[in-house]
């Protein structure tokens, strides 16, 4: 009668997907293995809009299983279960064993049961009956409440086995990575740029990521923490290439020939083309921000305007319409929060104008620009870069 725990994975909008749904499902299986191969050797399949993971041996990790399976975008939530004989005996067996410690919490309980396996001969409200009394008799302390009980009892009636569960956790939601195509993140040291390549990782887009540093400006600090955050990001996202872009004489030249109320703008236009580059070799199709309306004087609509002007490719702000407050909250649950906090500078806070743009024309920009080899810069940026693949 011992089966072993295992974990039941419920898919999300992976199930709308129609007749890419196998694709999705695919991916989404590939994407559950490579995360969960460190926590030990689990068997992982599909049936139904479920992801089963079986443990193969005693020694797997299935709190950390656990742990990983709810970062994994696509599954929409993830119970612990175990399976048994289909026999209302068995059912109610191992309800008790399984459940006695949240039974013990609890004042009120109800059995809910699925019947995937048509061809069992009882339908799903006998079989909620059926197993609701029996483990009445046994928590006689317990009351059925079917409207509003502490604890539900979960039963699923499948091909091979019945399932037992108890309540499920939240999963990260989304789609699988890999099924959204491909973008390139600038990934600062801040607290929006994780989130936001979060957000975009979320929509099932794998991602690259660009940093710019200006030593002497910038510390190495500055830069181990930006890896810092791209590890953490890896989580969710899998391995990540993060390419380390040398700024330093692009900044000094700007600084040197260009007015000073156009510095950061004149800056980002060099971050977005460059960003641009390293977009086409690496065949992604998008480049990602985290600017948010109003939030600075570079992140108004003319001053995105500005900055968008020398790129071709779409640019992705899944932060536009976001204020603080809430960015800090998303920044807290998925972990980035403490890192993007330590008070390293890094290379946009450097050279900030005292008065900026307030409403930067794009012509004015393109002139103040006119004074700088930008082509040169770029391509001499672009040989200095260095990458970095970052592994959870």
């Amino acid at each position: 009668m011992n089966h072993h725990e295992m974990l039941l994975l419920k898919l999300g909008e992976v199930v709308l997907k129609g007749l890419n749904r196998r694709t999705f499902e695919d991916k989404l299986v590939n994407n559950v293995r490579r995360r969960l191969r460190k926590c030990g050797s689990f068997q992982v399949y599909v049936r139904q809009s479920t992801i089963y993971v079986e443990p193969q041996r005693d020694d797997c990790d299935m709190e950390a299983a656990l742990t990983a399976a709810r970062q994994v975008f696509g599954i929409v939530s993830v119970v612990r279960a175990v399976p048994c004989e289909k026999t209302v005996e068995a059912i109610a067996a191992t309800a008790r064993e399984y459940l006695a410690g949240e039974f013990a919490r609890a004042r009120t309980f109800k059995v809910e049961s699925r019947r995937a396996d048509k061809s069992f001969p009882m339908n799903s409200i006998q079989i909620s009956q059926a197993v609701g009394g029996d483990l009445a008799d046994a928590f006689p302390g317990v009351a059925v409440d079917v409207h509003n009980p502490d604890l539900t009892v979960h039963v699923e009636i499948r091909e091979k086995f019945a399932y037992v569960h108890g309540p499920a956790l939240s999963g990260a939601g989304g789609l699988p990575v890999g099924t959204g195509g491909h973008a390139v993140s600038l990934l600062s040291g801040g607290l929006d740029s994780p989130v936001s390549s979060w957000m975009m990782a979320r929509r099932g887009v794998q991602l690259e990521m660009v940093h710019f540093v200006s030593p002497p400006y910038t510390s190495q600090q500055a830069q181990d923490k930006v890896l810092e955050l791209a590890r953490l990001l890896t989580a969710y996202c899998g391995t990540m290439v993060v390419h380390i872009v040398p700024f330093t004489e692009i900044q000094e030249e700007i600084r040197r020939k260009c007015p000073e109320e156009f510095f950061t703008l004149i800056m980002r236009r060099f971050m977005m083309r460059i960003s641009q580059a390293i977009a086409r070799r690496a065949g992604a199709h998008a480049l990602v921000t985290g600017e948010s309306l109003g939030q600075v004087a570079s992140q108004t609509m003319l001053a995105l305007g500005v900055t968008e002007d020398v790129v071709s490719l779409p640019v992705l702000r899944p932060l536009i319409g976001m204020d603080k407050v809430e960015i800090i909250r998303i920044a807290r649950e998925i972990g980035t929060y403490d890192t993007s906090i330590l008070p390293y500078e890094d290379c946009c806070t450097v050279f900030t104008p005292r008065h900026p743009a307030i409403r930067p024309q794009v012509e004015d920009v393109r002139a103040a620009e006119a004074a700088l080899d930008v082509e040169a810069l770029v391509a001499k940026a672009l040989e200095g870069e260095q990458w970095v693949r970052v592994k959870s």
